[in-house]
């Protein structure tokens, strides 16, 4: 558990004259790890000289796309692949005085080759459990395969990397066991219309339910969909894609209580979660659990399983809901709505206070680290 006084004092970081760009292969749009870091550069835009954010557009052909190879486990994701010229280029433009690196794939690793070619330091972030992944995806031949990758491609940019930055204390360890020499904690950060945007009171009573997310295996799509089944006076929205986005719509079709809604850009995610009244995610793999500080920056209950990185951040853990042991997700909803107006009403309050907390302490961390990156540079 990290707790709150665990966290480093809330020292401003010193402005600087920094330029940085993120290399990723996950678009921003498109999962967790892309949202982080769009968030991330969006905030750093307005603090140091500049921030860019290198991934893929989805601008390429269609016949570009149908040719790219899938993700293992999500054929509704790609591998996309990088023009190492013009990356080459547009990092020899920007001349920036570090690269972060947050992914293992082909952007990934032409991002550190390119920076080590130029001389820039790297900052490697590392988001994904993939030895938890292992036992759900890669029972394959091409699974192991990329399994193989994977853990080579981490292993080489560890090896090469300035910093490690993991997003919990378990992988903080993954990442020594995959070689990293220097691993600190970062936290994560919220995009400005989380923050900014004007609150939706909470509503007194508990009637509508979201989950938001790729609709894949780890995720535990079937207690929501059991819960739906179980607690008809509530009412569910599931919003996201993914391979098992037909059991979500059969099941919609079933059950008058749930909706799916397909995929919906980051854009519409304020107004989703201003809707609802409580954001569930009873993962079984979870690095962190993004979508869960968003609706608790949002002043939103959140309701999440043991396996969300999330629940090991004491500054949060009081402004979240934890399905216990032993306890399903319905019964989990069925405890929350059973709770005084009053209490569910505090609990949205200390959410929201604790996203605006750690939100500020990931940025303070970030400029620091990646001052102290550029300066090794310049030496």
């Amino acid at each position: 558990m990290i707790a709150a006084e665990q966290l480093p004092p809330p020292t401003e970081a010193p402005r600087a004259r920094l330029r940085v760009a993120v290399i990723s292969d996950s678009p921003p749009e498109r999962n967790g790890v892309g949202s982080y870091y769009a968030d991330l550069v969006e905030q750093l835009g307005q603090r140091i000289e500049r921030s860019e954010l290198l991934c893929p557009t989805g601008n390429q052909s269609r016949l570009y796309r149908y040719l790219l190879p899938p993700l293992p486990g999500d054929s509704t994701q790609k591998i996309w692949l990088p023009n190492p010229l013009g990356l080459w280029r547009r990092l020899s433009a920007l001349r920036p005085h570090v690269v972060v690196v947050p992914t293992p794939g082909p952007y990934g690793i032409a991002g550190l080759v390119t920076a080590r070619r130029l001389g820039i330091p790297v900052i490697t972030g590392f988001h994904t459990h993939y030895e938890a992944l292992a036992g759900i995806y890669w029972a394959t031949a091409f699974g192991r395969l990329s399994q193989w990758y994977l853990t080579r491609s981490n292993q080489l940019l560890f090896r090469l990397s300035h910093l490690v930055l993991a997003n919990s204390p378990d992988m903080i360890q993954q990442a020594r066991r995959f070689g990293a020499n220097r691993v600190e904690l970062m936290g994560t950060s919220v995009a400005g219309e989380f923050l900014h945007t004007p609150l939706v009171p909470p509503r007194p009573r508990l009637r509508r339910v979201l989950f938001i997310g790729r609709l894949a295996e780890e995720k535990n799509l079937p207690a929501v969909l059991d819960a739906a089944a179980r607690l008809p006076d509530l009412q569910f929205t599931v919003a996201g894609d993914g391979p098992l986005r037909r059991t979500v719509g059969n099941a919609a079709q079933r059950l008058p209580n749930l909706h799916y809604i397909g995929w919906r850009p980051r854009s519409a995610l304020v107004h989703l979660l201003d809707e609802h009244d409580l954001l569930i995610l009873p993962s079984r793999v979870e690095s962190f659990g993004t979508v869960a500080l968003e609706a608790m920056a949002r002043g939103r209950l959140a309701l999440v399983s043991e396996a969300c990185g999330i629940v090991d951040w004491a500054v949060l853990a009081n402004g979240l809901f934890v399905i216990g042991k032993g306890e399903s997700a319905w019964q989990a909803l069925e405890r929350i709505a059973g709770l005084p107006a009053e209490a569910r009403a505090r609990k949205s309050g200390i959410a929201r206070r604790a996203a605006l907390e750690l939100n500020n302490w990931n940025l303070r961390r970030w400029l620091l680290w990646l001052q102290e990156a550029g300066q090794a540079q310049r030496h």
